[in-house]
């Protein structure tokens, strides 16, 4: 009889390319894997797929094969959550967020995902945009909340909000700038921002090259935390997410520093592969747009 754990691993061995790699997203072994395909190929009397080392290739039936397969699963976690036992789902979610989503909403949004689905565990990978993103397209994780554009050809973009910047610093390092809000006069005393790959740097830099700005007293960290906390301590002014410093102004460790120039506001999107999501991927996505607009209530 073909089952659902052979059509789970079929679809996870293609997905990410390597038997290893589906036997540690399903939290099996390897030979178990191996076991899984032999045993679906028999039952079908068809080749799947074609083993090399490090890679799989599918054959023509197995392609078609595997977008029968999808449809299966999807409509097996559907039976369940139909019958109100999404307890029933046991997967893993691959989750790739920015810091300044793991530093704002994510834990209230884990809370409400485990609610809903209790024995789906999630894998967590907090890294720079560029690098959530990347590992999408490599089919290494299922959802990102990032911003910036998609790496992936096709997909779902669900909007979660828009973060606009401002510039902050100590109350005692604020004093030394009041009449002097434009960015000319910011750029004199040190300035702390995000990593240099990072959009809001790299638009800072080209602002002032175009303008012979003084940049030799930049401050990079690759840590959006680091540099809040070095803005505290009064070391300098901080370009930052005004989501990620609204706690601490209003508890008067932050002042907001008025400024003529700030950078493009960060547009951040769940992002996931509509090909391969299941059900409860799609969920957390819609799930991170409502948490994301809870946070402006």
């Amino acid at each position: 009889m073909v089952t659902l754990k052979q059509l789970e691993g079929f679809v996870c061995v293609v997905d990410v390319g390597s038997f290893r790699k589906a036997a540690e997203v399903l939290g099996t072994t390897q030979p178990n894997i191996s076991n899984r395909i032999a045993t679906l190929e028999q039952h079908l009397g068809v080749v799947l797929m074609h083993r090399t080392p490090g890679s799989v290739r599918l054959t023509d039936k197995g392609q078609e094969l595997l977008v029968a397969a999808r449809q299966v699963l999807r409509a097996a976690e559907a039976f369940v959550s139909v019958a109100d036992r999404k307890d029933l789902i046991s997967h893993r979610l691959r989750l790739g967020v920015t810091e300044l989503i793991a530093c704002t909403w994510l834990h209230p949004f884990l809370r409400r995902f485990r609610e809903e689905y209790p024995t789906v565990t999630v894998q967590l990978d907090v890294d720079l945009s560029t690098e959530v993103a990347r590992r999408l397209s490599e089919g290494q994780t299922d959802l990102i909340l990032t911003a910036g554009p998609s790496s992936i050809n096709e997909g779902a973009a669900v909007p979660i909000g828009t973060y606009p910047y401002s510039w902050f610093a100590a109350p005692d390092v604020s004093r030394r700038l009041e009449g002097h809000s434009t960015l000319a006069e910011v750029m004199k005393g040190p300035v702390l921002i995000h990593s240099r790959q990072s959009s809001a740097a790299r638009e800072l830099v080209a602002h002032c090259e175009a303008r012979s700005y003084r940049m030799d007293r930049l401050v990079y960290s690759s840590s959006l935390a680091s540099a809040l906390q070095m803005a505290i301590d009064s070391m300098g002014v901080a370009l930052l997410p005004k989501a990620l410093a609204r706690n601490r102004v209003r508890d008067s460790a932050l002042v907001e520093v008025p400024c003529d120039w700030l950078p493009t506001a960060l547009e951040f999107h769940a992002r996931f592969d509509t090909a391969r999501a299941p059900g409860f991927v799609r969920f957390a996505a819609e799930l991170a747009a409502q948490i994301s607009a809870e946070r402006d209530d």
